[in-house]
């Protein structure tokens, strides 16, 4: 019989939703207590978050938009963080820690906490913060890059690679040596969980240790969501507005289907550049409607005809993808990183070049003249969710994964 933590320290460095790992970090902890754990959150202090009785122990969060001098400091270590949680760790006692994405708040600070206290640690790698500085392997000029190779952090500071900008990237290539300076992330955590095989292969390819790592995709609960056979009108993007997201192949794509609406939904960076496009042009027909939650979302993802993931870096396991099957609807999205073991051609989607305008409005126009195939393409969509990635199968992998270091 495997053993079974009755307790799980969750972290993160938020504790509210931003973005796609934030949703899987609150939906496992929910799946756990469904089960019977108790979860313990730990995450950063912000405005943002949502409430708990466990944000006394939070610590406050490094302000990013108007850093003081002691905030750089907490970016590379945070003292802070690790006092919180050692205070954390002091009072109650955890069986195992799930962390998330929780550099830059907390920072690897923690981890010799954990280490010290002898709770056993699982990590689950939503981008690829081990091999590149800046995590998305993309460079500054939003192509595919890998010139770190997983240890020579200093070519993102050559490259700027952080936005452009040289004090971010020799920020974030510090922060990096620093983190291996520290004794490494891979020496303090006992198993990595990527969400793509992708990822996996990827992370292995640039120096992770092949037998550190499983993979686990992500995962649906969709016990609430019924299943909809009904056509929606328009197109759906969700997600984080940001020009590596492909926002704008798809806007160019879209751009002269004007009689179909183009939804765009949420929000990032390049969101006021995406508007000033949308509004220059005239496109009417292409809404930016900034971030959206709980059952707006949710309406607004079941009334759409398709969802589309236009991404042009190394996407894992988007929950956009899955959140789409789970209201039936299909996916048209790029061939790269994880996305093509999510989406399977003309059954439950469409896959075309990532970047490649021509392409994605080939599959646009073919969602639209072939309502019955959209539809019943969303329909086996929602079948794949309740056969290989529902909440039960996700639980008994997750389930493994912990016994494998307790």
């Amino acid at each position: 019989m495997p053993a079974v933590p009755s307790t799980v320290l969750k972290v993160s460095q938020n504790y509210f939703i931003r973005g796609g790992s934030d949703r899987y970090f609150f939906s496992l902890a929910a799946l756990l207590e469904k089960k019977g754990h108790s979860v313990i959150p730990f995450a950063a202090s912000q405005p943002e978050n949502l409430p708990t009785p466990w944000a006394r122990y939070f610590p406050t969060a490094v302000n990013f938009s108007s850093p003081s001098p002691a905030d750089l400091v907490h970016f590379l270590y945070s003292r802070p963080a690790a006092r919180a949680l050692a205070r954390l760790l002091a009072e109650h006692r955890p069986h195992i820690a799930h962390l998330h994405i929780y550099y830059g708040q907390l920072t690897t600070a923690i981890l010799p906490i954990l280490r010290r206290a002898g709770i056993p640690a699982v990590q689950t790698l939503h981008e690829y913060r081990l091999a590149c500085p800046v995590s998305t392997l993309i460079d500054a000029q939003g192509q595919l890059c890998q010139a770190c190779s997983g240890k020579d952090y200093w070519r993102a500071v050559a490259g700027r690679c952080n936005r452009g900008s040289l004090a971010r990237s020799l920020l974030s290539a510090a922060e990096a040596y620093y983190a291996r300076l520290l004794g490494g992330v891979v020496d303090h955590i006992d198993r990595f969980i990527t969400v793509s095989h992708f990822q996996r292969r990827k992370l292995a390819e640039l120096g992770v240790p092949a037998q550190k790592m499983s993979t686990v995709h992500n995962f649906v609960d969709v016990s609430q969501i019924a299943v909809n056979p009904v056509q929606g009108e328009y197109f759906l993007y969700f997600g984080r507005v940001e020009r590596l997201k492909g926002i704008f192949t798809l806007i160019e794509a879209a751009a002269p289907l004007k009689d179909t609406p183009l939804l765009i939904v949420g929000d990032g960076e390049a969101r006021a550049e995406a508007q000033a496009l949308v509004e220059r042009r005239g496109l009417s027909h292409i809404r930016l409607l900034g971030p959206k939650r709980g059952e707006e979302l949710q309406q607004l993802i079941g009334g759409s005809r398709a969802c589309i993931l236009p991404s042009e870096w190394y996407e894992n396991c988007p929950m956009s993808v899955l959140e789409a099957y789970a209201f039936s609807r299909p996916v048209i999205g790029a061939d790269i990183g994880g996305i093509p073991e999510l989406v399977d051609p003309e059954t439950d989607g469409w896959l075309f070049p990532a970047g490649d305008v021509e392409a994605l409005r080939d599959r646009l126009l073919t969602a639209l003249r072939n309502r019955e195939q959209t539809l019943s393409m969303g329909l086996a969509g929602r079948k794949k969710i309740e056969r290989l990635f529902s909440q039960e199968r996700h639980y008994e992998q997750i389930l493994d994964i912990y016994a494998k270091v307790l």
